[in-house]
């Protein structure tokens, strides 16, 4: 099996998890800060890069679009796993509230879900 764009993504992510740690020893924190969030902003400027310059072939294409989009859930499953024992750790008032707000955004599934469609009224 070919695996187009693993690379980019790859060096994407050690340079997005390096400027997240600088940043956090900039504001005097022992840890990462938002070093995923970076990777992802330099995939899409290296994406728009090798786009705008011809760089990019269309298989080199779709494999970072195909990585990127399964790169973008588990990272949030595992920083949610980070978030729970935190919670879980910080007391039941932490706990209490990620229920709460889980609760509410399975309600707000079927409206956010017609979202896009191209009708007049929403239905539930």
């Amino acid at each position: 099996m070919k695996i187009y764009g693993v690379a980019l993504l790859a060096g994407c992510f050690l340079l997005g998890k390096l400027t997240g740690y600088l940043l956090g020893t900039l504001i005097n924190i022992d840890g990462d800060m938002g070093g995923v969030g970076f990777a992802m902003i330099y995939l899409i400027a290296a994406n728009v890069f090798m786009e705008k310059n011809k760089l990019q072939r269309k298989q080199t294409k779709n494999g970072v679009l195909f990585w990127g989009a399964m790169y973008i859930p588990i990272v949030i499953a595992m920083a949610a796993t980070q978030n729970v024992k935190a919670a879980w750790n910080g007391g039941w008032i932490a706990v209490l509230v990620g229920v709460l707000v889980s609760i509410l955004g399975y309600l707000l599934v079927p409206l956010i879900s017609q979202i896009g469609k191209k009708t007049d009224k929403l239905e539930f």
